[in-house]
């Protein structure tokens, strides 16, 4: 089988550090393959301190490439809310019916991209309201998984987030 591909999307600065590497480390301790976007940077700066090295700018991902994306939360994570290429990007992937994943407050990403109505989803409590407002079922659980989206309340969810993230993409 050939290995599943990942892109993770985090913001420029200040995205959420755990949210970011625990998922990431549990993915490639699978042998999935991770590729990180980020808008105009490259080297992200995360909200403690840690780096993320750059592989793409956002403008040149095609969801098409990817078995999963995946947006990272922390505050940065804001710069996307009205992102066309983002919301491009996350609506492409959910028609074209890959793994779409958030954490944190990320979700809205996905709710102001139009993917969330009509789904359960979680999110950082403070983008409850925002997610309700475009059709979604807030759950506020730690991970809630419907179909293929698969969404998380914020770091502490992050090791759990990433294991259903290897589960969706068919690993253990």
């Amino acid at each position: 089988m050939e290995k599943a591909k990942v892109l993770m999307v985090v913001a420029p600065q200040n995205f959420r550090d755990e949210e970011f590497l625990e998922p990431k480390n549990i993915l490639q301790g699978k042998g999935i393959d991770v590729k990180v976007a980020s808008r105009g940077v490259g080297e992200a700066v995360g909200m403690f301190g840690a780096k993320a090295l750059i592989n793409k700018p956002i403008g040149g991902v095609k969801a098409d490439d990817y078995d999963a994306i995946v947006f990272i939360g922390g505050t940065g994570a804001s710069v996307y809310f009205n992102d066309s290429i983002a919301l491009n990007l996350a609506k492409s992937a959910f028609e074209k019916e890959k793994i779409v994943g958030a954490i944190c407050i990320a979700p809205s990403i996905l709710a102001n991209a139009g993917i969330l109505s009509g789904k359960k989803a979680t999110a950082f409590s403070s983008e409850s309201e925002n997610l309700a407002s475009k059709g979604a079922q807030y759950t506020g659980e730690p991970v809630t998984v419907d179909g293929k989206i698969i969404t998380a309340r914020g770091p502490e969810a992050a090791t759990a987030f990433g294991r259903k993230l290897v589960e969706a993409l068919g690993g253990e």
